[in-house]
């Protein structure tokens, strides 16, 4: 677990008789993007929930290592320090952006609140900062006083990357941020994704059923069934010389279709 950013051991959830979570360990390394894959139902959005605190294990320990390098047991702190961590240290890209933007308030005011958040006041300043972060996510600054309503899905998505990477921080989650947007803006959209991620060295977990989107953004997988790790290393290893049944089911399916 030395220098992990985040780690994982022996994580159990089960819904009923449905195990979604079945003794999974996970780390992720600074400036990292692990992807978890596998089908619905495998257990892969439950593992992102409780890797972000947002859902509670039955069994296990999930550890984060903070700036000053102490490690802190993530569902062992109150409430509202978790929920600061989010503001800071943390974020969160969702499938729909609409769960994370206030879209009764500007594209730039929903990019400045979560500068305001970790206590910016001067409003110069933060209008600067969002219109930069609109640029950076390829939005035209004339749109900085537009409502998300009138943005398309993919522009959405990117104001909602902006948001989260405004503040620089250190790890981010993401849960299918591709998925429901039409091929061509998933490959604009992932490329977008993949320099900022490489240029900030931001860590990112990241949840996704489609395997050209974990190859294309991931250095290590993890491949998820029934609410267990099958198989996992680097994305390439992984991938071109599956071991287990199921990822070779997976990467089959890819190459059929």
């Amino acid at each position: 677990m030395t220098g992990a950013l985040l780690s994982a051991r022996g994580l159990s959830l089960a819904f009923g008789a449905i195990r979604a979570l079945d003794a999974v360990d996970a780390d992720l390394w600074p400036g990292e993007v692990l992807a978890v894959v596998g089908e619905s139902g495998s257990g892969k959005s439950t593992l992102l929930d409780v890797l972000s605190g947002r859902r509670q294990p039955q069994a296990g320990i999930v550890w984060y290592r903070d700036p000053e390098d102490h490690l802190h047991e993530l569902h062992a702190m109150p409430a509202p320090r978790l929920r600061a961590l989010h503001r800071s240290d943390w974020g969160f890209v969702h499938q729909n952006p609409r769960e994370t933007l206030r879209m009764n308030v500007s594209a730039g005011g929903n990019v400045g609140e979560r500068l305001m958040a970790q206590g910016a006041r001067h409003y110069g300043d933060i209008r600067a900062q969002a219109i930069d972060w609109l640029r950076q996510v390829e939005i035209d600054a004339d749109r900085v006083d537009d409502l998300p309503r009138t943005y398309s899905g993919g522009m959405l998505q990117r104001l909602q990357i902006a948001r989260t990477l405004v503040t620089h921080p250190r790890l981010v989650f993401m849960d299918e941020p591709t998925g429901g947007l039409d091929v061509s803006v998933q490959a604009r959209l992932l490329d977008l994704i993949r320099g900022l991620v490489a240029r900030l060295r931001v860590a990112v977990v990241l949840v996704t059923h489609d395997i050209a989107v974990a190859r294309l953004l991931a250095h290590r997988i993890m491949v998820m069934q029934r609410g267990r790790v099958v198989e996992a290393g680097l994305t390439d290893q992984v991938l071109d010389d599956p071991q287990h049944p199921y990822t070779q089911l997976l990467v089959s399916s890819v190459l059929q279709a």
